[in-house]
């Protein structure tokens, strides 16, 4: 069996929490299934990789896109969520745009720990999701997508973005736990 490692896309506290800048309030319900995930990967002595957006306080994503200001570095809304705190050993890896590939750390650490295979979950399915995704597999690795353990800014764009991801990209939508 491949080896795998678990990303856990953006939880963070201005995606989570009530009335932050970028709420994403499904984020809410996947809590429960993404802690399952993580148990998991530690059992199996799986990296738990956590992919965290961190943007300068004038970041040309907030310009370019639109974005309100979030998760900028620094800030506690630039933190993962309490429920899934990284753990001694966990490894973060920063970003500032959809990919968690692009500009990053993340297949350097992948390749040194022999991984083949990811289970990716947390949010936005069809942005910071999707985009991970499509570079992942760009890049040879198996990609398992945990269905319950991904949310969307709404129910339609995350069936697409799920959609497009098995259909396009040939990724495993799978249940978690």
């Amino acid at each position: 069996m491949p080896k795998e490692a678990l990303l856990v896309i953006d939880m963070l506290k201005d995606f989570v929490l009530p009335g932050a800048p970028l709420e994403v309030p499904d984020t809410r319900k996947i809590i429960p299934v993404i802690k399952k995930e993580i148990e998991r990967a530690r059992t199996n002595n799986y990296p738990v990789i956590y992919i965290c957006d961190r943007h300068e306080p004038d970041d040309k994503e907030f310009r370019k896109f639109g974005w309100p200001p979030h998760a900028v570095k620094g800030s506690s809304g630039a933190d993962v969520v309490d429920e899934l705190r990284p753990q001694e050993g966990d490894l973060i890896v920063e970003k500032n745009t959809y990919d968690g590939f692009y500009k990053t750390r993340l297949e350097d650490i992948l390749r040194a720990n022999g991984v083949e295979s990811l289970r990716l979950t947390g949010c936005v399915t069809n942005i910071c999701v999707l985009f991970t995704a499509s570079s992942a597999v760009l890049r040879d690795f198996k990609v398992i997508v945990i269905e319950d353990g991904v949310a969307g800014l709404n129910t339609d764009d995350h069936i697409a973005a799920l959609r497009n991801m098995k259909n396009v990209l040939g990724v495993n939508i799978q249940k978690g736990g």
